[in-house]
Order: structure tokens, then sequence, then C-alpha cells
């Protein structure tokens, strides 16, 4: 049974929509029955917002009874004799507005559904707030929905957590910190298993974020799983053993050039040119439209997201020609544009066309506005390339991941070039996790080059020093525990390249396949003999005295989790090892936030400077 949790996602906010009953219960009632309970307002914060804009469009929410939905965050009429849905998360802020607008009162009744749980001290606020202006008979139901990420496509989901890579890495974090961190993911990947009704088996490496993650969240499925009955009593087709997903918990250190480098596939091209977010891209001012939606409702965008740029535009090209030539066939079956003109002795033939001709005109009309929507994207996205010769940075790009190889000439002509800053210092970075041990003169060579171009390297400079910890750190013969956070905190820029130091060896022996994909393959075969035998593993159905009984695998079903920020290169690397494997596999991929390689940079950028490379930064979030 596939792992489809955007459907489960959508299908739960349809229910949360319909007042917490099932849809068809609702439609069932006629209108004259059930009148009051259609027509209702929805109220959301920003974050909830983020979840229902990839699943439910304006259309949707009508067809739900939603005739108004509007911001928790600002000042609202009242509407009496109307129910209101709210769609928030857990915070004292939000509760101090429901308490006040139940006062008000704005509504009728009020459906309260909490993103993901409502804790025992904020009900108890709601409560006394509402007893105190006797209101808390307006609170109908209050729902905890377990729905805090965001499903960006049917194996794709974001927690939205934005700048995680930073915030685990800052050096000048405190344990107090570390640790709200480490709740809040685990918190989000509950979320996702209790949205989907599994309990995993969870396989993670030895050390910082991952197993903090793991341990944390293996505890938590534990505590939960001993009431019953509980989110996971029906399992959903997973009740065995042998039918459990395996939960691969990963660091963004693990694999750091994928988060930085260039990619010539069309949707990691408009995510770092365009800024794809939420499935939605803002074109850049003077284009007459403002967004496109990008999902797989576009099929265009769903058969050729993944293409190389020069094919897409080649697609484009030939559904332009198809187009034109289809119109035409109608103009000409219908004599229009000079084509042939009607007989008044077959009325019933020229009828027929005229009847073909009007029924094609939507599905035309449709191909017409998908073909301009991505000629304009193609278009922007063409100049850009040019501009910045993009094309030079990922093929050098390649060359040193892939091959293990450099044209010193090549990379100084791009480095001096015409590119943009953050395009020369992200190739600069993937020179430095290219090579294990760079040449001297030639990392003087580009940070000569860098610095002629007026590049801030702090970023670079940050990579450079961790990589430099690291090579002491694995020198040295004592290896020390990292089991907690001190620990951890101490030694986090020396056990976390080492990690680093490994995926590029992964990565050079494995032609393109990425290191976490070769791993999660492993993982998933769970073969011994393996490089993956030192993984930690964590069951949550095992008593923990009981560890030897605990299930290793194979798997057909995989959730791959990646903390610190995860990108479509991954993603994209990912879905390939699913379809390629025999018997198919099925892996969903899901991260702290979807970054394209400037954010990520930008937060690398940040830690340098904490480390003193350079004076504060400012950090763009991601999804």
């Amino acid at each position: 049974m596939a792992l489809n949790l955007r459907q489960k996602q959508t299908s739960l906010i349809v229910r949360m929509l319909n007042l917490n009953q099932a849809p068809s219960t609702a439609s069932s009632l006629s209108s004259t029955e059930n009148e009051e309970e259609i027509y209702k307002i929805l109220i959301m914060d920003s974050f909830c917002r983020s979840i229902l804009s990839p699943l439910i469009r304006v259309n949707d929410l009508r067809k739900h009874g939603v005739t108004l939905y509007l911001p928790i965050e600002k000042t609202r009429q009242p509407v009496p004799g109307v129910p209101a849905v709210y769609f928030i998360r857990a915070t004292p802020e939000n509760i101090d507005l429901v308490a006040k607008d139940a006062s008000a009162p704005l509504y009728d009744s009020f459906h309260l559904n909490f993103s993901s749980s409502l804790p025992r001290p904020l009900l108890d606020r709601l409560a006394a707030q509402t007893v105190q202006t006797d209101s808390a008979a307006r609170i109908s139901k209050l729902y905890d929905q377990y729905l805090e990420f965001i499903s960006l496509e049917e194996s794709l989901f974001s927690l939205g957590q934005a700048d995680t890579y930073l915030q685990l890495n800052d050096p000048k974090a405190g344990d107090q910190e570390i640790e709200a961190m480490i709740e809040k993911i685990v918190s989000g990947i509950f979320c996702v298993l209790a949205t989907l009704g599994v309990v995993p088996v969870i396989r993670c490496a030895r050390g910082g974020p991952a197993e903090m993650v793991a341990s944390a969240l293996d505890t938590r499925l534990r505590d939960h799983l001993i009431s019953k009955p509980n989110l996971f009593t029906e399992s959903g087709g997973f009740a065995t053993s042998f039918q459990r997903p395996v939960l691969c918990i990963f660091d963004r250190n693990f694999e750091l050039s994928v988060g930085i480098q260039h990619d010539w596939s069309y949707r990691p091209l408009v995510h770092d040119i365009l800024g794809l977010k939420l499935n939605r891209v803002n074109m850049p001012p003077g284009n007459a439209t403002k967004s496109y939606e990008l999902d797989d409702s576009d099929s265009f965008w769903a058969a050729n997201s993944w293409s190389p740029f020069p094919k897409v535009a080649e697609e484009i090209e030939l559904q332009l020609k198809a187009y034109k030539q289809d119109v035409d066939e109608v103009n000409r079956r219908t004599g229009g544009q000079g084509g042939v003109e009607f007989e008044g002795t077959d009325l019933i033939g020229n009828t027929k066309h005229l009847m073909n001709a009007v029924n094609s005109l939507p599905e035309l009309t449709e191909r017409k506005n998908m073909i301009d929507k991505h000629t304009n994207i193609a278009t922007v996205l063409l100049g850009q390339i040019k501009e910045r010769s993009l094309d030079g940075f990922c093929d050098c790009e390649s060359d040193m991941l892939a091959k293990g190889s450099v044209d010193k000439s090549v990379l100084l002509s791009l480095l001096k070039g015409k590119g943009m800053k953050e395009d020369k210092l992200r190739l600069a970075i993937t020179y430095l996790l290219s090579f294990e041990s760079p040449v001297p003169s030639e990392l003087e060579m580009i940070e000569a080059a860098l610095k002629e171009s007026e590049v801030d390297i702090s970023a670079y400079q940050y990579v450079k020093r961790i990589k430099s910890l690291n090579a002491s750190f694995a020198s040295s013969s004592s290896v020390a525990s990292r089991s907690n956070i001190v620990d951890w905190a101490e030694k986090l820029y020396g056990q976390s390249i080492s990690a680093v130091t490994a995926g590029v060896k992964n990565l050079l022996s494995a032609g393109r396949q990425l290191a976490l994909t070769r791993t999660v393959d492993t993982l998933m075969e769970a073969k011994p003999g393996t490089e993956v035998d030192s993984y930690l593993l964590f069951d949550p159905r095992v008593p923990r005295a009981g560890s030897g009984a605990q299930f290793r695998g194979p798997f057909r079903d995989a959730i791959v989790f990646m903390i610190g920020g995860g990108n479509y290169v991954e993603y994209r690397s990912l879905m390939e090892l699913a379809e390629s494997s025999q018997p198919a596999k099925h892996v969903v991929y899901g991260t702290t936030e979807i970054l394209n390689g400037k954010e990520f940079v930008d937060q690398l950028a940040a830690l340098g400077k904490k480390m003193g490379f350079g004076a504060a930064a400012t950090v763009n979030p991601g999804q």
C-alpha cells in the first residue's frame, strides 16, 4: 500500500472543513435540513494558510461551504449566525485571539482545529479566558488534527521550519534552544506519521541532530502507543511488521554539496531562479502574469519538470506546433479563417463539425494557457541562463562532483566571468566539497578570484573551517561520547564533516547517484555486512529490553527525512530509485524546509559570520 501523504492530508482537511464530518454525510443532507452547517467562515493563521495553499483552491473551499476565509491576525467584523472553522497552531497568541473573538462574539459558534495538538496549559488558558467572559458555550468543538506539515506532492513534504540548519549548527546555541528545535522537528514528523497511520522502524547514523530526533521520536511514539485506542490503532494496511515502512533520518551535513550545486533540470532551475514556493512561482516585474501554479494538475509540468532545460524548450515548441495544427483543423472544418464553406445540402455534417469545434474549445483554451505559461517561464529562465552563464556553472560542478576533476582554466573563467556573485560562491564551495584534500595553490587561486569579484566569502570560509576541524577530529584516536546535547554542541563541527567526506566518496564512486539515495537503498534492502550496519535502529513497537526482536527489513516503503533543508535534486534522485527498483519501491521525501542554493548558502554565510568571518547576515527563509 503506497504512502500517499498528500491524499490523506487533503481528505482530513476536507473533513475538517465539513465540521469534522465525512463530506458524504454532510452532502447527503438536503440544503433545508443542513442550511446552518453548509455556510461557514474559515479562520487561519499564516502557517496553516501555507498548509492549505498547495492542497485546496478557492473553488474547493466554496464546494465545502466556506464562503469567506480570513487571517486570524487581522481585525475582523462580526458575522452573526454563521459557524466559524478555525485552523490554527496551538500558540498562546492564537489562544488569546480565539478567546477575544468568542467574547465579542464575532461568530455564532467556534469549531477549533489545531494543526498539531493543544497542550493542557493552553487548554486551561482558553478555558479561563472564555469562562471569564461567559463565552465558553460558543466553543462547539476542539480537535487535534496533527496536520502541521506541508504536502507539496504525493511523495514530498516540508515542515516549513525556516533556518533550521543555521539554528542547529549555531556555535552559540544553548542546550534549551537545541532541545526546542529538536522537539519542533519531532512534533512535525509525528504529525506526518499520524496522518499516514504508520509506526515505522527508524534508522539513522550515530551522533548529531539525526540521532537526537530519532531517539526523541522513538520515545514520543512509545508514549503514545501505551494508550488504547490511539492514532495508530488502525494502521491503514501496515499492520504487520513486514508491511511497515522504514523512516531514514539524515542531517544536512551528510551531503552538503547537493544543497549548493546548480542543476540543469527544469524544476530545480525554476526553484533556483524564480523561487518556486508552495507550488507557485512569482514572475519578475514587467511580466503581465504575476504568478503561476505549478503542480500535478499541470500536465506539461508533470511530464517535463525533471527534463534538462534544452529538452523542455524543444517540448514547448512541439506543443505549440501541435496546438496550431489542431486550431487550423478546427478552422478548416468549420469554415473559419478561409476554410471550406458549409454546404447547405449537408446540414447534419455541418452541425456535427460545429458541435465538435465548440466542444474542443475549452480543451484548446486550456492547452494555449499552459503553453503560454511555460513559454513565459522558459523565456525568463533562458534570459537568466545566458546572463549568468548557468550552463557553465552546471557543467563545471558536475565534472567536479561526478568525475573528481576540474579544468582550472574553466573554473577561473567562471569565477572571474559575468555570473552573479552567488553563483561564483556556490561554485567555489562545491570545489571545496569535491576534493578531500584540495591543492593549497588552487585554493589561493580560487580565493583571489572571489575577492577580485568582490564576493562575500563568509560561507566559503565556514565550510573550509569545518573541513579543517573535521580533519583534525578524524585523526584523533579518542572518540568522545556524542549521546547528549553538551557533547554534540562541543563536537558539532568535528562530527558532522566526517559524514560530508564520506558523502563525497560515495558520490564519486557511484557516478551521479547521490550518497543519500545509495544509503536509503541499502537501508531498505537491509542486507548485513554493509556500511549501514553501524546505523542505529529504533523500533517503537518493540519493548526496549527486547531489542533483539527489532524488525530490520527489507522494506518496500520508506520515508526519508532531511534535517536542515532539502532540495529538488535529492527528491528527484530518490524518486528515480523508487521507479527503477524491481520490485518497485515507494519513497516519501520530507525535510524541515525546501531550500534552493542561494537560500542554503545564506545560512552558511550567517554561520560564517557568527564564527567571525564577517559582519551580521540576513537569511532568507525557505518553504
